[in-house]
C-alpha cells in the first residue's frame, strides 16, 4: 500500500492507496511525527511514501519515511512518467506537476486541461503524447474580493454566493458578479482558446472551488477532488517500478 501526503501551508492532504485505488483520506490540520506513527500503525500493509510539500518537511519526519519506508519527495529531479516541457521546471508548484499525472493515469492518450480551482485558478494543459506544456495563473474567487476590498477605500469583503443577475444592482452582487462571474467567463474564454489551439480536451476541474465552477460552465467537466493525490500515487509506483529495473 502506498502513503501519500500533500503537505500545504495550513493543511495536509492524507491519501492511502491500495496500488491504484484511494481506500482512505483524511485532512490535517496540524499534526505531528506522533500522530503519522498512529496513522501508519493503522495500516501496516504501507510499504511506499510520496511527499509533496510546499515548503520543507520536518527533519525527524523526513528521517523516520525515509528510514522505513520507499520514499520519494517530489522536486523537479523526480522521474515522472510524462515529458515536462515546462520550460523553468525548478520553478513549477508541485501540485501542478502532481495534478497533470493524475490527468495522466486518469485519461491516457488524451488531450487534457486541468484545472485547480483554489486559492490561484491554475491550467495545465497535458497532450494526448504525454508531454506537460505548462499553462496559466489567474486569481481565484477569494483573492479576487480580498483584493477588491484590501485595494480599495470602501469596498467591503464579502463572501461567495449566488449569482441573480449579470448585472449587479448593489454593491455587494457587482463585486459578487466581479469576483465569481467574472472568474467562471474567463475560464469559459480560456477553455475556447485550448481548445481552438488543440482540439478535442478533457478538462478536469479540481481544487475547493471544483464544484462551483462545474456548474457555471455548459461544457463537459470531470470533477476529481482528489487529482493531486492521485498524480502522487501515480509517480510513487512509477518510481517503485524504475527501482525494480535498476
Amino acid at each position: 500500500m502506498n502513503l501519500i501526503l500533500d503537505i500545504g501551508n495550513t493543511r495536509t492532504k492524507v491519501g492511502v492507496f491500495d496500488q491504484y485505488e484511494l481506500v482512505e483520506r483524511i485532512v490535517w490540520e496540524d499534526w505531528t511525527l506522533e500522530d503519522l506513527h498512529y496513522f501508519i500503525e493503522r495500516h501496516p500493509r504501507i510499504q511506499r511514501v510520496a511527499v509533496s510539500t510546499v515548503t520543507s518537511i520536518w527533519e525527524d519526519v523526513e528521517s523516520f519515511l525515509k528510514e522505513h519506508f520507499f520514499y520519494i519527495n517530489l522536486s523537479h529531479q523526480t522521474p515522472i512518467p510524462i515529458s515536462n516541457a515546462y520550460q523553468t521546471p525548478e520553478t513549477l508548484g508541485k501540485d501542478r506537476l502532481a495534478a497533470v499525472n493524475g490527468a495522466f493515469y486518469l485519461y491516457p492518450n488524451e488531450n487534457c486541461l486541468v484545472i485547480d480551482a483554489g486559492t490561484c485558478i491554475k491550467y495545465d494543459l497535458l497532450t494526448k503524447n504525454s508531454i506537460y506544456l505548462g499553462g496559466n495563473i489567474a486569481p481565484g474567487i477569494q483573492m479576487r474580493f480580498k483584493a477588491m476590498h484590501h485595494f480599495t477605500a470602501k469596498l467591503p469583503l464579502i463572501k461567495q454566493g449566488k449569482i441573480k443577475d449579470i448585472v449587479g444592482k448593489t454593491t455587494e452582487t457587482a463585486l459578487r458578479n466581479g469576483g465569481q462571474l467574472a472568474a467562471a467567463m474567463e475560464m469559459k474564454a480560456f477553455i475556447a482558446a485550448y481548445q481552438e489551439k488543440f482540439g478535442q480536451l478533457k478538462v478536469i476541474l479540481t481544487g475547493g472551488d471544483a464544484n462551483y465552477f462545474a456548474k457555471e460552465l455548459k461544457t463537459q467537466i470531470f470533477v476529481h477532488p482528489n487529482l493531486v493525490l492521485i498524480g502522487l500515487n501515480k509517480i510513487l509506483n512509477y518510481n517503485v517500478e524504475i527501482s525494480k529495473i535498476e
